[in-house]
């Protein structure tokens, strides 16, 4: 419980941070994303992934044509041979969901959702979305061979700024809750057979914990929450109740996150509430090693070792920290 003291001393940083001053919208020059097929089953992602890649090419010519020199080098990276995307908006900071592995035959699905500073320039580094999917997925194939695993990078919302207000709110994430909750849903139509795992980083561990009860019978059967800034609920069950079957509920935070520094209350609207690394909250906690808060999914880490077991259902061999 917080003293009186240290209650409004938490309320005076966070109004602090709260009223920075957001900087001046600029002039979209990116079309909105073009209709592209409905995820109606299997057969239904060759023509959504060809939809895609022409919606991707069209902001690279947007991106060439104004000037833009950060897409200009990042985009067609996205457009290599080999690589699927299930949706993309080049509007704002950007959105991108990426398939990696083949995922109608797959029996395991993991679902990497980031936190804040999201955006299409840094998707594919491994800290980021898209990298760091192509990163567990490389560890799964080389834990375990033959392994029928997907790995989707789920950067399907507005990824707030950590220096913007809006990453002390709840606000993105409602609205990503609902927009993760249709995604799994069309998922679900696209490989009703495989277990789903939700890899949820920092301020998309605040959008796991709000979209968990959106997903009924739906097979999420484990939620890893990782350098959480706090999810608002107060117990691990809060998060698994009313599923059938239960979800299992993972925790970590890496010794070297400074995460841990963040008050993990909820006023006035502001900050996330429990951590979900604390004792009392009930989570499995994994070792999430030392490195820093971006490093969760860096090759060749605990961590990441650790989230690949979770994201392939072999919990007996995570280590536990």
């Amino acid at each position: 419980m917080l003293t009186s003291r240290r209650r409004t001393a938490v309320i005076m940083a966070l109004a602090a941070l709260a009223s920075t001053a957001a900087a001046p919208a600029r002039q979209e020059p990116y079309a909105a994303p073009a209709a592209v097929p409905g995820l109606t089953g299997a057969s239904s992602l060759p023509a959504r992934y060809s939809a895609v890649e022409r919606g991707i090419r069209r902001a690279l010519a947007t991106a060439e044509e104004t000037g833009d020199t950060g897409r200009t080098k990042a985009l067609p990276g996205l457009l290599a041979p080999g690589r699927r995307f299930l949706s993309f908006d080049p509007r704002g900071h950007g959105r991108a969901v990426e398939v990696v592995g083949d995922l109608a035959r797959a029996r395991r699905v993991a679902v990497v959702v980031p936190g804040a500073d999201g955006l299409l320039t840094n998707f594919d580094s491994w800290k980021w979305a898209g990298g760091g999917a192509r990163a567990l997925h490389r560890q799964a194939a080389a834990a375990s061979p033959g392994t029928r695993l997907a790995v989707v990078a789920w950067l399907g919302y507005d990824s707030p700024s950590t220096r913007s207000p809006a990453v002390l709110t709840g606000g993105r994430a409602e609205d990503a809750a609902r927009g993760l909750a249709r995604f799994l849903t069309g998922l679900n139509r696209v490989n009703g057979g495989a277990g789903v795992a939700l890899l949820c980083h920092s301020y998309g561990s605040v959008v796991c914990a709000r979209a968990a009860p959106r997903l009924g019978r739906l097979p999420v059967d484990a939620i890893a929450l990782y350098g959480s800034p706090g999810v608002g609920v107060r117990t691990a069950s809060a998060l698994a109740s009313g599923r059938s079957p239960a979800a299992r509920i993972w925790a970590g935070r890496s010794s070297g996150d400074w995460t841990r520094f963040v008050p993990k209350v909820r006023v006035a609207g502001l900050g996330h509430g429990q951590d979900p690394a604390a004792a009392s909250f009930g989570a499995l906690r994994f070792d999430a090693g030392s490195g820093p808060h971006s490093a969760y999914l860096r090759p060749g880490s605990r961590s990441l070792r650790n989230l690949t077991l979770i994201a392939l259902g072999r919990d007996s061999e995570v280590t536990r920290d």
